[in-house]
């Protein structure tokens, strides 16, 4: 007992800030202007059952993966941030409005936001995953493996009900609200984009550095 909750804390307080809900919502209402509350609810269970997929695929077979795929986490960054910066770029362009989606595209629309940019790499990003790969190999009992699986289930379900309530924003917010803050979260996201990127290369350019060196 001494060793799982100090555990559970820190899989329940890691996962929730890599996650990033909270940081999520903003552009999650952006990007679903103009859709029906049915469709955003389908677009929030899609998203959140593809991070957490995902996530319960690296976290029981990531260091294979990665090691199969010669992928490195600080690619994986670098992939990430790349994405990020070019949906911030999007954003901040004012591209995610309603007025450019006919009818019959919302829902290709939604399927596709749903798996990308939401589902991966906001929800599911680098961080999480690595974070998940490593914590797995720190979880050396079966109770641990427990906790740490349970406490991933429980903040994707959160995460779930955090951005099923976050579209009762929208009609506080109004069109003019939603733009504002589309152009706004664009601009953070393309910071976040840079900050990511940067993380990731900078190990790989150290490395590449002292075998010149060397």
């Amino acid at each position: 007992m001494d060793t799982i909750l100090p555990f559970l804390l820190l899989c329940l307080t890691s996962f929730f800030t890599l996650t990033n809900p909270l940081g999520t919502m903003p552009v999650f209402l952006t990007m679903t202007q103009g859709m029906t509350e049915r469709e955003r609810r389908q677009v929030v269970t899609r998203a959140t059952l593809t991070a957490f997929i995902i996530i319960m695929v690296f976290t029981f077979a990531g260091q294979f993966l990665f090691w199969f795929f010669g992928i490195s986490t600080n690619g994986f960054r670098i992939a990430g941030g790349v994405i990020i910066f070019k949906i911030g770029y999007d954003m901040l362009q004012a591209r995610y409005t309603s007025m450019k989606l006919k009818n019959e595209e919302i829902k290709e629309y939604a399927r596709d936001i749903s798996i990308t940019p939401l589902g991966i790499p906001m929800l599911c990003g680098p961080g999480a995953i690595a974070n998940a790969i490593v914590m797995m190999q720190d979880a050396d009992t079966f109770e641990l493996k427990v906790v740490l699986i349970g406490s991933i289930a429980f903040i994707y379900l959160l995460t779930y009900f955090i951005l099923r309530a976050s579209t009762r924003l929208v009609n506080v917010l109004g069109e003019t609200g939603n733009n504002v803050m589309m152009r706004l979260m664009g601009l953070i996201l393309m910071v976040i984009a840079v900050e990511c990127f940067v993380s990731g290369a900078k190990p790989i350019l150290v490395e590449v550095l002292k075998e010149g060196i060397g």
